[in-house]
């Protein structure tokens, strides 16, 4: 299977140019199949998490924007229980111009300003509306318990 030159110049450049807290690896046997970390943003409900994502690029890449999903689970209103991300550059908005690490460089955004008004999972944005405090502790508590967050 062979891979474009454009895809193997971005894994070069996600990893001779890493995205702070973002670890980005294709994995050994499809380089279109990458495993993907991310670290929870200061000053938001996920700091200290550390978050498991996959990313996927289809055979239409990079005219068709990269399949990606969290792995870990994560209280989020733009993000579902299949860990499915509700993100405008990932559906509608995307662009060939785009990257990898634009990618995951907004769904690093996403998890600093989650959006209950373009809602993924509707309850999560119906709390975060309703009990935005609430809302923010069990956020708290999810990366406590699901992406490692020590206790605060």
């Amino acid at each position: 299977m062979s891979i474009p030159k454009r895809i193997i110049k971005e894994i070069q450049r996600l990893i001779n140019d890493p995205v702070p807290g973002i670890q980005a690896t294709p994995h050994d046997d499809n380089l279109r199949y990458f495993e993907v970390t991310i670290d929870g943003p200061q000053q938001s409900p996920y700091q200290n998490g550390r978050f498991k994502l996959e990313l996927y690029l289809t055979d239409e890449y990079p005219m068709a924007p990269p399949k990606v999903r969290f792995l870990t689970k994560i209280y989020h209103p733009n993000i579902d229980k299949l860990g499915r991300i509700c993100l405008d550059i990932l559906k509608d908005k995307w662009s060939p111009a785009l990257q990898i690490r634009t990618v995951l460089l907004s769904i690093q955004a996403l998890l600093s300003a989650p959006n209950p008004d373009d809602p993924l999972a509707n309850d999560v944005a119906e709390h975060w509306k309703s009990n935005e405090p609430d809302a923010i502790k069990t956020a708290k508590e999810w990366t406590t318990k699901f992406a490692g967050a020590p206790v605060s």
